[in-house]
């Protein structure tokens, strides 16, 4: 059996392991006195913080994942045209949500006629009305599922007509800025996800791709692109090519997995995943020489670094989870890999919530080590709200 048409726990481990660092690393701003290397460094500082890393092995498991979900719709008889307006709708739903996360906090409430805090519980509540998992009926509920999600269609509509932010010390209208979280992962989908369509019966394309967005995104940085006069050729890719590199490091990790995890020689991925891990830190060691560590500007030696960091982490977690059979060491967490948009968009209720009624934790609950704890406490009772919601049958998924 391929390993495409079954469940590989370690990856719902890995996606939340790494939602639970995203929630835990988002709290930062309500700390203060907490280490540098835990936080996001800054756009024009060679360095790497914890923080740095979190997105990128998330854009990793998003890698990861496109292989299993394709070949499973490819087993159900999905031709291309059906897989890739099934990529698009989802891409679509990923821009759209990152698109409104990423103006909220611009909002001006003067402008606006509305308080940010109202406008984000409204905003994620569009969000949840139309991605929401209704379960299939074909009576009245029915219906009544469809008439709910036609209601957070025109909730959303209309909180982006009234939406007025500020920029520049000017009063602006809802607009795409830098697409958000959210929406970079929908472009790193859309792009990779309609490429392995093509690919995925020649394997060996996937590290050649890999390695031509590795190479767009060195010529982006090296200025060869400027100078070659193709910026506007290649411009529109998101990160120039960044986001899409670890994504394809994500299907990498699956093709190797396709052929050890269901044989006798699985233990070799103990051996494979550190090389490549090892390999691709000591290439972002030696392009530190040429360009800085930077997230904000997507740097190859970002890139290397991270997406090795990303295979290490990953090792550690086949070999206790798929080798070791200790899934059940992260029940606690298991719905941050299971309802992963539901997990990662509950804070932005509770920020909001917080705000209105005035929340406030002692200073020393926000400082220092105490701080730190606060904040991964917080990450554990979001996945506990996650949980919950997921009784109720209130889940994202899109």
């Amino acid at each position: 059996m391929k390993v495409t048409n079954m469940r590989v726990l370690s990856i719902d481990v890995f996606r939340a392991l790494t939602m639970l660092l995203m929630i835990f690393v988002n709290d930062f701003w309500t700390l203060k006195d907490i280490p540098q290397w835990l936080e996001h460094s800054q756009a024009d500082v060679d360095f790497l913080g914890l923080s740095d890393v979190v997105f990128p092995c998330f854009l990793v498991i998003v890698g990861m994942s496109i292989p299993f979900a394709i070949q499973n719709r490819i087993s159900k008889g999905d031709s291309n045209f059906q897989l890739i307006k099934h990529i698009v709708i989802r891409s679509i739903a990923l821009l759209v949500m990152g698109v409104f996360t990423v103006n909220s906090p611009d909002l001006n409430p003067e402008a606006t006629g509305m308080r940010q805090e109202y406008y984000i519980i409204l905003m994620v509540l569009g969000f949840f009305l139309i991605w929401n998992v209704y379960p299939k009926a074909t009576d009245w509920k029915k219906y009544l599922f469809i008439a709910l999600q036609v209601i957070g269609v025109c909730l959303l509509v209309w909180l982006a007509i009234i939406f007025r932010g500020n920029a520049d010390n000017q009063i602006v209208g809802f607009r795409t800025q830098w697409w958000g979280i959210l929406g970079l992962i929908g472009w790193a989908y859309l792009g990779s996800a309609i490429i392995y369509v093509f690919i995925w019966r020649k394997p060996i394309l996937i590290p050649v791709v890999w390695g031509l967005f590795t190479l767009l995104n060195i010529a982006d940085h090296a200025h060869w692109l400027e100078a070659a006069h193709l910026s506007d050729v290649f411009g529109w890719i998101p990160g120039a090519g960044a986001f899409h590199c670890f994504t394809f490091a994500g299907m990498i990790a699956t093709l190797l997995l396709e052929k050890y995890y269901s044989s006798t020689e699985n233990k070799k991925l103990l051996i494979i995943y550190p090389i490549i891990g090892v390999g691709l830190i000591v290439l972002g060691l030696i392009f530190r020489k040429f360009f800085i560590i930077s997230k904000i500007h997507a740097t190859p030696t970002w890139i290397f670094l991270c997406s090795g960091i990303a295979f290490l982490f990953y090792t550690i977690i086949y070999w206790l989870v798929d080798l070791k059979k200790k899934a059940h060491w992260f029940d606690i967490i298991k719905p941050a890999g299971t309802s992963t948009l539901t997990c990662y968009l509950i804070p932005y209720w509770y920020y909001a919530i917080a705000a209105l009624y005035g929340f406030v934790i002692p200073i020393i609950f926000k400082t220092g080590a105490l701080g730190l704890i606060k904040s991964m406490i917080y990450a554990f009772i979001i996945i506990g709200i996650t949980a919950l919601l997921g009784k109720l049958k209130i889940k994202l998924k899109i």
